[in-house]
């Protein structure tokens, strides 16, 4: 069954879900707040049901040659990660992007890819993901107080620093760079449903990989969760609960530097 609906009502049907031992693999943002993502994963393992949020940007078949880039040492050293997601959409206060009760905003709805393609990224050329060595996020509030403009930075060990821009009151190219020593890898538009990237380096000529969809993109990610299920897995090893638990500590942290807390937040929750 799929059912559509705004963000901050996903825990409760996720966890429904999950009492009546149904496996689910819930759109993006998995919850809204990291402590309801905590309960919600306790909830999978404690019950042993498959949970798994839904980000189909990391099952793309363009990022495993992004990431065969990285790991061979394409670009050298990484340097650098920047990226946008930026559309724009006229201001209604009753609409799920704009609405505080429904957890809108633009970080929930589309910066969620930038950081989640962020975190890949380092995992991919480090075999890890790294905590931030610094946070920061500025940002402009809508009129009814969630974010419709936030520009983040952060950084990691050996001054690799992140950098995005997600937004509902701009346009942009929508492209992901990641910059090494020795070159750069570029996912020229629309990075989260991407189907091309190149590989610059000083001196020699592009590369450009392509990767055409087989349906609508959706499908990877649908098949990896049907395979960790008949598995019996409670988690799908490409985008396993603790990626979840991590992507919403980032979101719950850039959502406190700009200044956005949602009216069912209560201390701790």
């Amino acid at each position: 069954m799929y059912i559509a609906s705004p963000h901050d009502s996903h825990a409760d049907f996720a966890s429904a879900c999950l009492d009546a031992g149904k496996p689910v693999l819930c759109e993006k943002p998995l919850t809204p707040t990291l402590a309801q993502t905590r309960r919600l994963v306790a909830q999978s393992t404690g019950q042993r049901v498959f949970l798994m949020e839904a980000l189909w940007t990391r099952f793309l078949p363009l990022y495993a040659q992004v990431a065969h880039w990285l790991q061979a040492g394409a670009i050298g050293e990484l340097r650098s990660i920047h990226s946008s997601f930026c559309f724009q959409v006229p201001y209604q206060a009753h609409s799920r992007l704009f609405d505080p009760r429904r957890a809108g905003g633009c970080l929930l709805d589309i910066g969620i890819y930038n950081l989640a393609v962020t975190r890949w990224a380092l995992a991919a050329a480090w075999g890890h993901c790294p905590e931030p060595s610094s946070l920061q996020a500025s940002g402009q509030l809508a009129p009814s107080g969630v974010d419709q403009h936030v520009q983040a930075r952060l950084g990691f060990p050996g001054g690799v620093e992140a950098s995005f821009t997600c937004a509902f009151d701009q346009a942009s190219d929508n492209a992901l760079r990641i910059g090494g020593t020795e070159g750069e890898i570029r996912v020229p538009r629309n990075f989260w449903e991407a189907t091309a990237a190149e590989l610059l380096q000083p001196g020699r000529p592009s590369q450009t990989a392509q990767a055409p969809w087989r349906v609508n993109g959706f499908e990877y990610e649908i098949e990896a969760a049907m395979q960790a299920i008949r598995g019996g897995l409670i988690e799908c090893p490409r985008m396993p609960h603790a990626e979840s638990l991590a992507l919403s500590g980032w979101l719950d942290a850039l959502r406190r530097e700009v200044g956005v807390r949602y009216p069912f937040e209560r201390a701790g929750a």
